[in-house]
């Protein structure tokens, strides 16, 4: 083993270690992984921004382009509405078919956008039908990964997958060359899904105070002039004897005491941070010895309305799931004004369970300091006049409450929906390649004006496209140091007589397992050279492995973490650690065993 294999191994396990531990974005990691390859001397500067230029990278650029087109002129909301109308059949019939609609679409959109409108829908229903959306959105999750894996425009590990493949001098795929795979996996994860449907949580509707456990609310109060508690000490105050009251920290005259004890005295003017449940901020509003302020005025103010009768019953309590780029990312609720929220008010925090912070609360001791994240949701008070435009911030989605902002133009709904089906036909017939196709969907999408490129830029998942951009060049440093035709010759030694099926039985499940913890493009780059030097040195068909990759490092199942779907429904609080494991474990275990004999060609379909 030479110093430049020894240098790739010590760069790929600190990577992966990172993209398990969530420690940074996957942007900055992928930084990290150009400039350490780049001061390591293993890729030239030029490989260091070849990933920028390459035909995956601009591929799902111009796809997710086009995808927010189709999302912005209401396509997608349209070929999933209908779901509504299957209110009221019984929940084991309900979620086969939303499994098999949701798969359907993500075939040829964005599986991402998919599952989001799908979020929007079953929430809908929730509230308004109290359709359990617990038993509904982990399946919706599932089918979109397996029904993103049925075409090679349906993912971007597909583009990749494929892209490697073309540069290692395998035949391209064509566009529905694996679909019939595709459709038999996500048959068998529908069948498994409806059958364990029952390992579900069933929380019923959604109720916002429940699920964003409002006895640990966060407000502030003055103390007044007239207060009973002044010149006594906190351990002499209700304050002390009350379990559902906790002090959280005093400013008195412009100075904070984060920890104040219970020999405290309180004065007149005292503003306190107080934690507690709903009952008890009632009767603080109610009592006359104390003013409740849930925010600085001078930084939230709520729209004033015409109504005389008062504020109160024009203000409605808003849930917001926080997407990749959405422009409160990285803001917490201190830093957050009247801009960015639309002059609604922030009230509480859930934030996703990660590996590292598993048991977070919806606040912490310093909850002004909580950085909201991808897949966070926040609850904010709005008006009702005003919830229109909080809708238009940029990559959040309104859960609760959810109403259409604006009626799309049924024209331009058609039109978005005519030029997928020329992107499809263009690469489906081998007209052009799926590059080709899709930079001309997206010229056909700014030309008609379905879409306002600068609009575009704001939306675009640009994490993805750093990602990708950023482990490019790993894969070219495995092959400049012989990293992986080393891998590849210590596997053959114990491939040794072993038969295909084996030999892909064990790269599906090695690519699998690696996709549960890091991101599934990640892997896939990793991989996939592996996996076609191995064929190629057996003298074997290198697509059958290529296709093994390929599925495996799109099925991330068994945790919440390996797919951004499942990490955005993991986000919500409606699933534990152990539904993916039950659920998704189950399904992993069963394609396995069916991808590896197909595959392999011990069955045929």
């Amino acid at each position: 083993m030479t110093i430049e294999i020894i240098l790739v191994f010590i760069i790929l396990s600190i990577v992966i270690i990172l993209f398990a531990l969530e420690v940074f974005p996957v942007d900055k990691i992928a930084f990290f992984i150009m400039v350490s390859l780049l001061l390591t001397n293993l890729i030239t500067p030029e490989e260091a921004i070849s990933g920028f230029a390459n035909p995956a990278t601009i591929t799902v650029l111009a796809l997710m382009i086009i995808a927010i087109g189709l999302e912005t002129n209401g396509v997608i909301s349209w070929l999933s509405n209908g779901l509504k109308n299957l209110k009221g059949i019984p929940i084991y019939l309900m979620i086969p078919l939303f499994m098999i609609i949701a798969g359907s679409i993500s075939a040829f959109i964005n599986t991402t956008a998919v599952v989001i409108v799908f979020i929007k829908i079953i929430t809908d229903l929730s509230a308004k039908y109290n359709i359990p959306s617990e038993k509904l959105l982990l399946p919706v999750s599932f089918a979109g990964i397996i029904g993103g894996s049925c075409t090679l425009m349906g993912t971007s590990t597909n583009l990749i997958v494929n892209a490697i493949a073309i540069e290692k001098g395998v035949e391209r795929f064509a566009f529905f060359e694996f679909t019939k795979y595709g459709v038999l996996f996500l048959l068998i994860t529908t069948l498994i899904v409806s059958l364990l449907y029952k390992f579900l949580p069933n929380k019923g509707k959604l109720d916002i105070n429940k699920d964003y456990n409002l006895d640990e609310y966060i407000t502030k109060v003055i103390i007044n002039d007239n207060s009973e508690v002044i010149n006594k000490k906190i351990q002499d105050t209700f304050f002390h004897d009350n379990m559902d009251v906790e002090i959280l920290s005093l400013k008195r005259e412009g100075i904070i005491n984060n920890r104040p004890g219970k020999y405290t005295v309180l004065k007149a003017k005292d503003q306190l941070l107080l934690r507690c449940n709903l009952e008890n901020l009632v009767k603080l509003k109610e009592h006359k010895g104390f003013s409740v302020i849930k925010e600085d005025t001078e930084k939230f103010t709520l729209p004033i309305t015409d109504d005389a009768e008062g504020l109160e019953e024009n203000i409605q309590v808003v849930e917001l799931l926080m997407l990749p780029n959405s422009p409160l990312i990285g803001k917490s609720i201190n830093s957050v004004g009247n801009f960015d929220l639309q002059g609604a008010v922030p009230l509480a925090i859930k934030k996703r369970r990660n590996i590292r912070h598993p048991s977070d609360r919806v606040f912490g001791k310093k909850k002004d300091e909580i950085e909201l994240r991808v897949g966070d949701r926040l609850l904010v008070e709005v008006s009702a006049k005003a919830l229109s435009d909080l809708g238009k911030i940029d990559n959040i989605t309104i859960l609760q409450q959810y109403q259409e902002i604006e009626v799309k133009k049924l024209s331009k709904r058609l039109v978005s929906l005519a030029i997928l089906v020329v992107v499809v036909a263009l690469s489906a017939f081998s007209i052009f390649p799926i590059l080709q196709s899709a930079l001309v969907g997206v010229f056909l999408m700014i030309f008609t004006k379905c879409l306002d490129l600068g609009k575009a830029y704001s939306q675009i998942n640009w994490q993805v496209i750093f990602l990708l951009a950023g482990m490019i060049p790993l894969g070219i440093a495995m092959s400049n140091s012989g990293a992986d035709m080393w891998i590849a010759d210590h596997l053959l030694a114990l491939f040794t007589e072993q038969s295909s099926t084996i030999i892909i039985g064990i790269l599906f499940l090695v690519t699998m397992v690696l996709s549960g913890f890091i991101s599934n493009n990640a892997t896939a780059i990793i991989i996939t050279p592996i996996a076609i030097t191995i064929a190629t040195t057996m003298k074997l068909d290198p697509k059958p492995f290529i296709l093994a990759i390929m599925f495996a490092a799109n099925f991330s199942f068994f945790t919440p973490v390996g797919y951004q779907t499942n990490t955005l429904i993991y986000g919500m609080g409606l699933y534990k650690f152990r539904h993916f494991l039950i659920i998704g474990g189950s399904v992993s275990l069963v394609l396995w065993i069916v991808a590896s004999l197909l595959l392999s060609g011990t069955f045929s379909v």
